[in-house]
C-alpha cells in the first residue's frame, strides 16, 4: 500500500461521518477502493440511493479537504435507467437525478428501454425482466471503461426481504445467501444499513427524494413483505429480525462459497471431456464417496459448461439427473434447459451440448428438433483404392478414415497397432464404408458363430447414442469390417496373405 492510499484511509477514518466511514469500510473489505477509482453510483431517485449518492460525496470530499492527500481518492459518476414503466412519473424521475448529478458536478449516465415490451418479447414478468435490462446496462458502463464499479443502494431491508421471499418461493443454501455484496461489476456497500437510517440521514442533510408508487402495491409478493410480513414479525417474534435474516445470508453464503470450492475440486478429479461431451462415472457422482451436499452442485457446473443457449436449470431439473444417475435405467435421457442433453450410460453420465437442436428450436420448433437431434446418422461411400490408397472423410462423426494396401509379408509390423488387416485378395469391389443398419450380422475373426452386430456393440458396452453412425465396411454387400472389433472371419490376413488392406482413423 503506498503513502497517498495510507493518508487517504487514515483521513476517512478519523472525519467521515458514521454512515461513510461504514461505506468506505465495505468497499475495503470488498477490495474494491483504490485511489482514482471511479464508481458509478445507481440512483433511482428514490430515498436509500441518493442516500448513498451523498455518501460518496462526503467521501470523496472528506479525502480531497485532508492537507496530506495530493489527489482524490475516487471519482463519482451518477448511473440511471428509465424503464418506462410509469409514464410521466419515470420521466420525472430521471430529470430529478439529472438536476441531483448537475448541483454535484459529476457525470451523468442514463439509459432508457421499454421494459414492458421487452417482458412480452422475453415472456418474463416485468420485474425480472427490468433487473435483467438495468444490469445489462450497468456491466456496458464497467465494460466500456465509463465507471470502474457500478454501487447499487440495497439495504439490510432489501437482504432481510429477498433471503423471506426465497424461503417462501423454495430455496436451498445458494437461495439463502440473498443479495451477494459483489458480483461482477456491481458492489453493494450499504447491505449492513436499515433503510430507516437513510431516511433519518438525507432529512439531516435536508435533501428530498422520489417515492415510487410501485413499492406499495402489495399485490406484488415483495411490496407484501414489506409492509405487512417483516413488521408482524418484528412486532409479534422478534424485533432483530431483519438483523438476524442479514446474518443468516451472509453466512449461508460462506457455506455455499466452501462447498462450491469443493464441487469444483471433485470435478476437477473426476470430469472427463471430449469433444462437446462430459462424462462423469456414476459412482463419482453419486457414490459413497461424494457427499450429498456436493451432488447437486456438481450437476450445475456440469451443465453450466455444456449449455449452449439460455436456460435456467431448476431445482426439479437436478433432481431428475440426480435419480437418472441413482435408478435411472441405461440408455434413458433427459433434456435440460439450455440445449443440454444428459445420457445414461453403462457406468456413467454424459452430458452433450446440443447446438443442432438450438437451431432447430428456432426455425422449426421443439418437435421438430427432437427430430432432428435423434435422427440416424446415415452415410455410404465407395472406397477407391487409387494407388493402393484411399481416404474417406464422415464429417457427421468428425473423423478420417484411411485404407492402406501393403506387403503384407514384409509389412506386416503395421498391423499390431490396429485390428483391422484384410487380405485384399478375398476382398470384391464394390468397397463401401457405411453405418451400420438394424439386422447387420459379423462372425468376428477367432469365433465359430455368426451374432447381430447390435448385439456384439451391446456386450462391448457401446451406448446407443455412441453407435449412431457407427462405421461398417462391406465388401460387394459382404460386412468385412466393423469398427472396434477383429475383421470378418474368412477376410482376415494369415500367413498366406500377400497383400492386406489396413485400416486407421483419425480425427477431423
Amino acid at each position: 500500500m503506498n503513502r497517498k492510499t495510507q493518508n487517504a484511509k487514515k483521513a476517512i477514518s478519523k472525519r467521515s461521518p458514521v454512515l461513510s466511514r461504514g461505506v468506505f469500510a465495505a468497499l475495503q473489505r470488498l477490495g474494491v477502493w483504490r485511489a482514482g477509482a471511479k464508481f458509478g453510483v445507481a440512483v433511482s431517485g428514490g430515498a436509500d440511493s441518493v442516500a448513498l449518492l451523498l455518501l460518496f460525496l462526503e467521501l470523496k470530499e472528506t479525502a480531497r479537504a485532508d492537507a496530506q492527500m495530493e489527489i482524490a481518492p475516487m471519482e463519482i459518476a451518477v448511473v440511471h435507467f428509465n424503464h418506462q414503466l410509469r409514464g410521466a412519473a419515470a420521466d420525472t424521475d430521471e430529470a430529478f437525478v439529472r438536476q441531483l448529478a448537475a448541483r454535484h458536478g459529476v457525470e451523468f449516465h442514463r439509459a432508457v428501454a421499454d421494459v414492458g415490451e421487452a417482458a412480452k418479447r422475453a415472456k418474463r414478468n416485468v420485474e425480472d425482466t427490468g433487473r435483467r435490462e438495468r444490469y445489462a446496462f450497468f456491466a456496458r458502463l464497467v465494460e466500456e471503461g465509463r465507471v470502474d464499479w457500478v454501487a447499487t443502494a440495497h439495504t439490510m431491508d432489501d437482504q432481510a426481504e429477498t433471503v423471506l421471499a426465497h424461503l417462501l418461493r423454495g430455496t436451498g443454501l445458494a437461495g439463502l445467501g440473498g443479495i451477494h455484496p459483489i458480483s461482477g461489476g456491481i458492489v453493494r456497500p450499504i447491505l449492513h444499513v436499515r433503510r430507516a437510517e437513510l431516511r433519518q440521514y438525507l432529512k439531516r442533510r435536508k435533501q428530498t427524494w422520489r417515492e415510487d408508487a410501485t413499492n406499495r402495491d402489495t399485490s406484488k409478493t415483495r411490496a407484501r413483505i414489506r409492509a405487512k410480513l417483516i413488521p408482524l414479525l418484528e412486532k409479534r417474534f422478534q424485533a432483530e429480525v431483519v438483523a438476524h435474516l442479514a446474518t443468516l445470508a451472509e453466512q449461508a453464503r460462506e457455506d455455499e462459497e466452501l462447498l462450491d470450492a469443493a464441487a469444483a475440486s471433485k470435478l476437477a478429479s473426476t470430469l472427463d471431456e471430449s469433444r462437446d461431451t462430459l462424462r462423469i462415472r456414476l459412482d463419482d457422482l453419486v457414490g459413497r464417496a461424494t457427499p450429498k451436499a456436493l451432488r447437486g452442485r456438481m450437476v450445475r457446473k456440469i451443465v453450466k459448461a455444456c449449455k449452449g443457449r439460455d436456460g435456467e436449470l431448476g431445482a426439479q431439473h437436478v433432481s431428475g439427473v440426480l435419480h437418472l444417475a441413482e435408478r435411472g435405467e441405461n440408455g434413458k435421457s433427459l433434456e435440460l434447459p439450455g440445449g443440454v442433453e444428459v445420457r445414461r450410460e453403462k457406468n456413467a453420465l454424459s452430458f452433450h451440448s446440443a447446438p443442432e437442436t438450438q437451431r432447430a428450436v428456432t426455425s422449426g420448433g421443439a418437435s421438430e428438433a427432437r427430430r432432428k437431434s435423434s435422427a440416424a446418422i446415415e452415410y455410404a461411400q465407395k472406397v477407391l483404392l487409387n494407388a493402393g490408397e484411399a481416404t474417406v472423410s464422415i464429417p457427421s462423426l468428425r473423423c478420417v478414415f484411411r485404407f492402406r494396401a501393403i506387403d503384407w509379408l514384409g509389412e506386416r509390423s503395421e498391423t499390431r497397432r490396429t485390428l483391422a488387416a484384410l487380405d485384399c485378395a478375398k476382398l470384391r469391389e464394390p468397397l463401401v464404408l457405411r453405418n451400420w443398419r438394424p439386422g447387420d450380422r459379423l462372425q468376428p475373426a477367432g469365433h465359430s458363430g455368426v451374432y447381430k452386430l447390435k448385439r456384439l456393440l451391446n456386450k462391448k458396452g457401446i451406448s446407443r447414442w455412441d453407435r449412431n453412425g457407427w462405421p461398417v465396411l462391406t465388401s460387394d454387400d459382404v460386412i468385412v469390417w466393423v469398427r472396434g472389433f477383429p475383421v470378418a472371419a474368412g477376410f482376415a490376413a494369415s500367413e498366406k496373405t500377400r497383400s492386406g488392406l489396413v485400416i486407421d482413423e483419425e480425427p477431423l
